[in-house]
């Protein structure tokens, strides 16, 4: 049985292919950027915003924080952490608080974000997050869950 042909002209042409464990900021970003680029276009949607909140003890050292965006109605929370020792203070709550604020001011419908089985859906359920997807074994022996909420109008 013989396998698919090649044509000798593309090969030849094929750019090389690496895998990279260790990228540099620079390309993440200018990859990031060029999806983000595609998807305005392909969507007419421009309304793509950056959303961070960061806290910070006196030495300046981060002990919590949230990163995520908004564009075309949607609020996506990425990052969403809090110091070991800053736990159970209430901290975590005010994060996503004050996102979710942000995000109904700048007229999101809704707030998606994903966490694993060993971090906090339950954190997420409490506050009116609901699972609408679940990988198993992601990683081996654990799962990864789709989280979304549903806002209301801005206050």
């Amino acid at each position: 049985m013989r396998g698919p042909l090649l044509c000798h002209a593309a090969v030849m042409h094929q750019q090389p292919l690496v895998i990279d464990e260790n990228p540099t900021r620079a390309d993440v970003e200018a990859l990031s950027d060029l999806i983000t680029e595609f998807n305005f276009e392909a969507t007419d949607l421009r309304d793509g915003r950056l959303l961070a909140s960061l806290v910070r003890n006196g030495e300046g050292e981060l002990v919590a924080g949230m990163y995520g965006w908004t564009w075309g109605g949607c609020c996506e929370i990425e990052y969403l952490w809090v110091h070991e020792d800053q736990r159970k203070q209430g901290l975590g709550a005010r994060l996503l608080e004050a996102a979710e604020q942000e995000a109904a001011d700048r007229h999101c419908r809704q707030v998606v974000l994903s966490t694993h089985s060993f971090q906090a859906p339950g954190f997420y359920r409490r506050f009116g997050y609901e699972v609408v997807g679940e990988i198993e074994d992601y990683p081996v022996g654990h799962s990864k869950y789709f989280l979304r909420k549903k806002l209301g109008p801005p206050r």
